[in-house]
């Protein structure tokens, strides 16, 4: 069964959950030197990074991120600053906040924040990384190759596979992009983007599944 004219089945549905648990790494927070909330379609992770540091769970926040085409129309002005901006709002001090305008990729996002954060002169030991649910595990795969001297806790908003798809409302794209992160996080590897995370059997069955279903619109072309 393919997923012809966006229709998301039981069986992709159930699939797409074991998926979207691999990608969550569940963490347990603590205290770091900064938050760096990563950039894309989700508003939510910059209302999930006000609330962290509401939380007293770091003193200075990068937000990070320029455009994609995927939010290009939602977010005119670049990712970084539409968080910003949403996280001043929900009270977080703006003296308290770093953006960073420029990165166009999970790498850029992590290299560019800490450059950022270099030139504030902050010095960082550890860094939670605030992030979609499901880019949990492809955010510390590339941090841990790129910045492997510091603590690295992930966190995201604690949503269930079922909320998240109703924040989003378009099934189909959500499980497209859970496929095309773990493509990155079996593939980036070998390119040296990652370090190397262990897939269970039943994650690959589920992923090759929803590969011959069509859920690929989000894969790597090159």
């Amino acid at each position: 069964m393919t997923a012809e004219h966006g229709v998301v089945s039981d069986t992709h549905h159930e699939d797409a959950l074991v998926i979207w648990d691999y990608h969550q790494l569940h963490h347990p927070l603590r205290p770091c030197s900064a938050g760096i909330g990563l950039g894309s379609h989700d508003l939510g992770v910059a209302t999930f990074a006000a609330d962290l540091h509401h939380a007293g769970l770091f003193p200075v926040l990068v937000f990070t991120g320029g455009n994609s085409p995927t939010t290009a129309a939602r977010f005119p002005r670049g990712e970084a600053v539409h968080y910003a901006e949403h996280a001043i709002t929900l009270g977080v001090p703006a003296s308290a906040i770093i953006i960073e305008p420029e990165a166009a990729n999970t790498g850029q996002n992590i290299d560019f924040a800490r450059r950022a954060l270099e030139a504030a002169q902050i010095t960082v030991s550890s860094v939670l990384l605030i992030s979609k649910p499901y880019m949990q595990r492809r955010a510390f795969a590339t941090a841990r190759q790129l910045w492997p001297e510091v603590g690295i806790v992930c966190a995201s908003e604690t949503l269930t596979f079922d909320d998240y798809l109703k924040s989003i409302g378009d099934d189909k794209l959500v499980i497209d992009m859970l496929v095309g992160d773990l493509q990155r996080v079996i593939e980036y590897p070998a390119r040296g983007f990652a370090v190397a995370q262990d897939v269970p059997g039943a994650v690959m069955d589920a992923y090759r599944r929803l590969l011959a279903a069509g859920f690929d619109s989000r894969l790597l072309t090159s």
